[in-house]
């Protein structure tokens, strides 16, 4: 697909807003909108990005690394292929971070998946990468690579020759979300409130707090971090990392928007301050080893799907 035919079609919307192809970019992908601002960074302009700076070649610090260059001698010849100066200059030093494709990837995933708990990713419409990559000010590379990520984790799917489509879902799916977050959360939670330290338990206030102040920004997106940050926190103490990353994957995919009006509201700053004192309470019972008070509130924290 040529990428100045692509605008509104790239985003699948009828009225040619072309969501985050639209007039304002990314938007709320951490480049445009105020409110994605606050939570995700721009992702820095890579030069015209990596790949497009070299010219889809490989410069000779990444030749060295994949052993292209394994003397002087293949060293000046593979440049002087590349039409560079081979006048045994010393060779400028160049920071590794600034040629390495992943960070870049690992910043246009983050922006992403900011767009998927706001909503700026909608659902339903069809992005393609070198859309997305023009908005970021990179190639379509890394933003590619970083829609199969999404892909992987169930958030989008993939539409052969146009882009991705970002999945729709329903109030049932995330009921379904919730109820085998809470098969898995649940019975470790009451465990834990058992066995682990009043110490410990203290040592996981910062985190309980910082919900609360997440919740009183109103922003989703670090609402969101900040929600997993302390489910993650607290099951980390069971010592499974299988069964934490398992649950942290259920948790981020409860916090996509719905389809339909539900996703227009979303939730709102009081149900996201409800959500925090909940984690405080909870922190508060573990505390006091209160194993009622503890069994009472994860049953209300997962039933409302939080």
């Amino acid at each position: 697909m040529k990428q100045g035919a692509q605008g509104s079609a790239a985003t699948g919307n009828p009225d040619g807003s072309g969501g985050l192809g639209g007039a304002e970019g990314v938007g709320g992908v951490g480049v445009g909108g105020p409110e994605v601002r606050a939570g995700v960074p721009r992702v820095p302009v890579q030069g015209r990005g990596v790949e497009e700076e070299r010219g889809g070649r490989v410069d000779r610090a990444e030749s060295v690394e994949r052993g292209v260059d394994g003397g002087a001698g293949r060293g000046d010849a593979g440049a002087v292929a590349r039409g560079e100066h081979t006048h045994s200059e010393t060779p400028i030093p160049r920071p590794r971070a600034l040629v390495q494709r992943a960070s870049v990837r690992g910043q246009i995933l983050d922006a992403l998946r900011t767009a998927l708990v706001t909503g700026e990713l909608t659902p339903g419409a069809v992005y393609s990468a070198p859309a997305l990559g023009e908005q970021f000010g990179v190639s379509a590379t890394p933003v590619r690579e970083a829609m199969q990520q999404l892909a992987l984790e169930g958030a989008v799917e993939v539409v052969p020759n146009r882009g991705f489509r970002v999945v729709e879902r329903g109030a049932r799916e995330l009921a379904e979300l919730a109820e085998v977050r809470a098969l898995i959360e649940v019975p470790v939670m009451l465990r834990l409130a058992r066995t682990i330290s009043v110490e410990r338990w203290a040592e996981l206030r910062p985190l309980a707090e910082a919900t609360v102040r997440a919740a009183s920004s109103g922003c989703r997106a670090t609402y969101a971090e900040s929600d997993r940050s302390f489910h993650r926190a607290v099951l980390a103490l069971c010592g499974n990392e299988q069964l934490v990353q398992l649950a942290d994957d259920l948790h981020r995919r409860a916090q996509w928007p719905l389809v339909g009006p539900v996703r227009v509201s979303g939730r709102g700053q009081a149900d996201l301050l409800a959500d925090a004192a909940e984690h405080m309470a909870l922190l508060d019972a573990l505390i006091a080893r209160d194993l009622d008070v503890v069994r009472s509130l994860v049953g209300e924290h997962f039933g409302g799907a939080h």
